[in-house]
């Protein structure tokens, strides 16, 4: 496709397909978006109001384009329409905005984002309908959903999301060759990948004295059993226990957990015991601050080589190569190395946003709207793929 290019960003959040096109060439003609805070960042960053309501625009309003971006939400389908064709099976969801649009524009080039699951959601049946909507109104699509992750492109953040990419079948294009990058994760380390704030990183990212101490407590407890490579969580409560639990109605899961933690402590009853005592049998940590997941293998000798989550299923250790995904954050990791939590910028980096972008000023907000966000560099990267399809 040629530069310059238009395109449309529906369930725009805050700007991760704007900012992907820009850095194609693209020039945005209209953005929705119903998020007040994601409204006002994508405003404050691309001059676009985009505080319309798709279900509000008439679709002949909506200008004339080249591309039709959208992330949007994964809606369950009404079967009820299967006999009356995919128009009207999927009226009523947020994707028949797109078939509307979609049919009366005949748009030459879609991308669309969506969740992992959308593979399997409702049982196949959200994909089975997406993919003959789009079939019915004429476009070239994959015979599978795209699964990528930003990690392929050297991003080091594992977040596994489903991208359909379409050609309208007028341009003459009749298969999509499209070529997905395969780095590893174990050729990535976040903690050397230019994502971490180096200076003025302000104090309250940075952990408490009670969060320093549990995670000093656990340090010393991976460094003192005998054991490196631990499958299961570890659950301090049953050190030391001998109820019977057969019969108390557990799950199969729960009932090897057990057995697997008190082998754990007969194993290195001796350090354990010295250890509780040093720790006041951990008096003043929450139950979930008792649980602890060791998922570094030999990789890490040290939790303060890793990252941590302070998490509601206890306190979980993992490599340092990618970062978990990014969701809408309640738990916002902590980088072991600085001994603090993500800060909002990291956030941005994580997604592939320059550090031009300006973060919403509310720090709850900033991780919500990235956590919401397409990664750019996927986004953009696909777009490449796509534009450069041929006859």
């Amino acid at each position: 496709m040629l530069k310059p290019f238009k395109f449309i960003d529906l369930f725009a959040g805050i700007g991760g397909f704007h900012q992907a096109m820009h850095n194609l060439g693209g020039e945005c003609v209209f953005a929705s978006e119903i998020d007040k805070y994601a409204i006002e960042t994508y405003k404050t960053n691309y001059g676009v109001d985009a505080g319309i309501n798709i279900r509000d625009v008439h679709e002949e309003d909506i200008p004339e384009h080249d591309v039709l971006c959208a992330g949007f939400p994964c809606q369950a389908f009404s079967k009820a329409g299967y006999q009356k064709g995919f128009e009207d099976e999927t009226r009523g969801t947020l994707f028949f905005e797109i078939v509307r649009i979609l049919k009366y524009h005949r748009t030459p080039y879609i991308i669309l984002e969506n969740v992992r699951n959308l593979t399997s959601h409702d049982h196949g049946n959200t994909w089975r309908v997406i993919k003959s909507a789009l079939h019915e109104l004429g476009y070239i699509i994959t015979e599978e959903p795209i699964i990528i992750s930003p990690h392929q492109l050297g991003v080091p953040q594992f977040r596994e999301r489903v991208v359909i990419l379409g050609i309208h079948s007028s341009l003459g294009i009749q298969n999509l060759n499209i070529e997905l990058p395969d780095k590893s994760k174990d050729d990535i380390n976040f903690l050397t990948s230019g994502i971490l704030e180096t200076t003025d990183v302000d104090e309250k990212y940075y952990i408490s004295s009670h969060e320093e101490k549990v995670l000093i407590c656990w340090d010393e407890f991976i460094k003192g059993i005998k054991e490196k490579v631990i499958g299961f969580p570890i659950w301090f409560d049953e050190f030391g226990k001998t109820y019977d639990y057969t019969d108390l109605g557990y799950a199969d899961w729960k009932v090897k957990f057990i057995q697997k933690n008190r082998q754990l402590y007969e194993n290195n009853k001796e350090f354990i015991d010295s250890w509780r005592e040093k720790w006041n049998n951990l008096e003043d940590f929450t139950m979930t601050e008792k649980k602890f997941e060791w998922q570094c293998g030999k990789d890490c000798s040290s939790v303060w080589e890793a990252l941590i989550q302070f998490r509601p299923s206890g306190v979980r250790v993992k490599r340092p190569s990618v970062f978990p995904a990014l969701v809408a954050m309640v738990q916002i990791p902590v980088i072991g190395s600085v001994r603090r939590r993500l800060t909002p910028r990291e956030a941005a980096r994580l997604q592939s946003f320059p550090d031009t972008f300006i973060c919403n000023p509310n720090d709850r907000q900033a991780y919500k709207q990235f956590g919401n966000a397409v990664n750019v560099r996927v986004i953009q990267y696909m777009g490449e793929q796509l534009f450069h399809c041929k006859k």
